[in-house]
């Protein structure tokens, strides 16, 4: 991999091209690389970046450290929200995410360790995704924050995993091990050297017809956007300005107990 990163990237968005391949690498091992909001908009600037460059072929995805790909988004940031900010922070997530769904290349997810919250989301718009046997994959935050999915991230969930296990790994805030995700179709393959197979994979896909990649990414997300969104934004809203809401926050961060009121 090269050793210069792209303008778009930053100390923990790592964005390096290399022989036709653009590797994005989530860097916060530390905090298992939990996003912050520079590095949401960092991930659409390097899905512009991609389209812009014609020598790009193919794009990987990948987390620093060998625990996570992307265990959701930091939770510090969520302190001073209000319901309109959930709202805002939503969109904000779906439509970075509607940018990695309409990257004009195949986009592989290489995921080793915990693909959680937004990671999950994050996993889900790529084409392909492979995983280490270690893997974990979840949204646990009717235990944790009592916040919740936007419709378009559980649209997108419900229709790689199904209905069914969606919501039972909602409700029980239940995760799945990599050999279920496998089973389920999230995944192609479970590998004990994700970044060697997910080099494999690029290499395939740089030698295929491009226009046939394209036509294929660009149908079957016309398909995809044929039942078209919902309106959220008063569940939203309602989740994110709750009392259940900020002081689950609060107990996470100071890492307390908290009993759940409903308010």
């Amino acid at each position: 991999m090269s050793n210069e990163h792209a303008a778009v990237g930053t100390e923990d968005l790592l964005v390096d091209r290399d022989d036709g391949v653009l590797t994005v690498t989530f860097n916060r091992p530390e905090a298992r690389n939990a996003m912050t909001w520079e590095m949401y908009q960092g991930l659409a600037e390097a899905c512009d970046a991609v389209d812009a460059d014609p020598a790009v072929r193919v794009m990987v995805l990948r987390g620093a450290g060998g625990r996570a790909f992307v265990a959701g988004t930091d939770i510090a940031q969520f302190t001073e929200f209000d319901g309109p900010a959930g709202v805002a922070y939503e969109r904000r997530i779906s439509e970075v995410l509607a940018c990695l769904r309409a990257v004009d290349v195949p986009v592989i997810a290489a995921i080793d360790g915990y693909c959680v919250g937004g990671g999950l989301g994050i996993a889900a718009c790529a084409d392909l995704r492979l995983a280490s046997p270690g893997s974990r994959f979840g949204v646990p935050i009717a235990r944790t924050l009592g916040n919740c999915l936007s419709g378009d991230t559980l649209g997108l969930l419900i229709a790689l995993l199904g209905r069914g296990r969606v919501v039972d790994m909602l409700l029980r805030a239940r995760f799945i091990d990599a050999d279920e995700a496998l089973t389920a179709g999230f995944l192609g393959t479970v590998t004990d050297d994700v970044d060697a197979t997910a080099a494999e994979w690029a290499a395939t896909l740089k030698g295929h017809a491009p226009l046939t990649i394209w036509s294929v990414k660009e149908i079957v997300r016309r398909l995809s956007d044929l039942g078209g969104g919902i309106d959220d934004a008063d569940v939203v809203e309602r989740i994110y300005g709750s009392e259940d809401f900020h002081e689950a926050v609060r107990a996470f961060i100071a890492k307390e107990d908290y009993e759940w009121t409903g308010r």
